[in-house]
């Protein structure tokens, strides 16, 4: 599906997690968790700080403390690690607690903006960033609920998430 055709026809099953990249997080299950959560404060601090993401940084509340920690206990499974979602607050359902929000493909190209910077401020290596970024653009398209507006940008064909 191009980047502006209408959301109805997006599959209704969950994009795959990567394979287990929390290996590159650290080298014991402490550090790997630890790499978690740096990446989670990373990820948040460049929406909150950052003007670029005014928009998308909207779409959260006004103190991201909640958001951070669902998205930390998210993350932590999503990346090969333990799965401390689920126990909490069952299947994460992504695409569903999304829809309140609406959700075009600026939102998911600033959202993808802000990871590729938060993993690149943690040094990680270039190949397991694009692996990631990859992953994450698969998981934030399919997250999409509107339809761009017409004569807008096509997405991420703008958007080097190799730092070129």
């Amino acid at each position: 599906m191009s980047n502006n055709d209408s959301t109805s026809t997006h599959n209704d099953a969950e994009p795959q997690s990567p394979v287990a990249p929390i290996v590159y997080f650290g080298n014991t299950p402490e550090d790997q968790q630890v790499g978690v959560r740096k990446l989670v404060d990373l990820f948040y601090d460049e929406m909150d700080q950052n003007p670029n993401f005014e928009r998308i940084r909207k779409l959260h509340p006004m103190h991201l403390d909640h958001s951070r920690e669902k998205f930390y206990l998210f993350l932590s499974g999503w990346l090969g690690g333990p799965d401390l979602y689920s126990p909490q607050f069952g299947h994460p359902r992504l695409r569903m607690r999304h829809m309140p929000f609406p959700i075009s493909s600026e939102d998911r190209d600033q959202w993808l903006l802000c990871m590729v910077n938060a993993l690149r401020a943690m040094a990680l290596p270039e190949k397991v960033i694009e692996g990631l970024m990859l992953s994450f653009f698969r998981t934030a398209d399919w997250m999409r609920n509107q339809p761009d507006p017409e004569g807008s940008a096509k997405g991420l064909s703008t958007i080097s998430i190799k730092g070129e």
